[in-house]
C-alpha cells in the first residue's frame, strides 16, 4: 500500500475520535477528511440514555440515513481509506451509512478505526462491506483511542501489512470477512 492515495476520513462528535485520526493521518501521510452531518449533534441529541433524542432515534432505524454536510469529496484520487468513528449502540452511526451510501467504493480498502467507551463493533466490517459493494475491501475494524501511541500505530500498520500479502487488490477477496 506504499505508493496509494491514502484518505483519513472520520465522524467525531466529541473529539476523540478525530484525534485518532489526526495521529493516523500523520503516521500514514494521508489526507483528512471530516464526515459531518447537515446538522450537527448538539448534547442532547447525543444522549444515548433518551430514547427519544436523535441519535437513539436514528440508531433505531436501520435505514436512516441523516444528510451529510461539509464539503464534497473527491473519492476518486484515493486508493485506500481510513474511516474513523465511534460505536454507537454497537455499530457504526447513522451518518457513516449516509456517507457510504454517497460515494463509488468500488476498488477501494478501506481500514475502519473506531473510538468506544468498550462497547463492542461486531459485526461492523460486514456492515459496512455490505453497504459499500463486494467490489471493494473492508478490513476488520480496530479499537483506537485518542490517547493511540505510535507503538500502537505502528502494530496496526503490520498486521495490515500481513494481511496486504495475501489479500491482493481490493476487491479481490473480499471473503474474509
Amino acid at each position: 500500500m506504499n505508493d496509494e492515495k491514502v484518505l483519513v476520513a472520520y465522524f467525531s462528535p466529541h473529539g476523540s475520535t478525530k484525534e485518532a485520526a489526526v495521529k493516523i493521518a500523520d503516521a500514514v501521510e494521508g489526507d483528512l477528511y471530516e464526515i459531518l452531518p447537515e446538522n450537527p449533534y448538539t448534547e442532547k441529541d447525543l444522549d444515548y440514555k433518551d430514547k427519544n433524542s436523535r441519535t437513539s432515534v436514528e440508531m433505531n432505524d436501520p435505514n436512516c440515513r441523516p444528510a451529510l454536510g461539509g464539503a464534497p469529496l473527491n473519492l476518486n484520487q484515493y486508493d485506500v481509506i481510513y474511516l474513523g468513528f465511534p460505536i454507537w449502540w454497537g455499530r457504526e452511526p447513522s451518518i457513516i451509512d449516509s456517507f457510504l451510501d454517497a460515494y463509488d467504493w468500488k476498488g477501494k480498502f478501506i481500514l475502519p478505526f473506531y473510538t468506544s467507551g468498550g462497547m463492542s463493533s461486531q459485526r461492523t466490517a460486514e456492515r459496512l462491506q455490505n453497504l459499500v459493494g463486494r467490489e471493494a475491501r473492508v478490513m476488520e475494524g480496530r479499537r483506537v483511542g485518542g490517547e493511540v501511541s505510535e507503538d500502537d500505530l505502528k502494530i496496526w500498520f503490520d498486521e495490515i501489512s500481513a494481511n496486504d500479502d495475501t489479500a491482493g487488490e481490493a476487491g479481490a477477496d473480499a471473503s474474509i470477512l
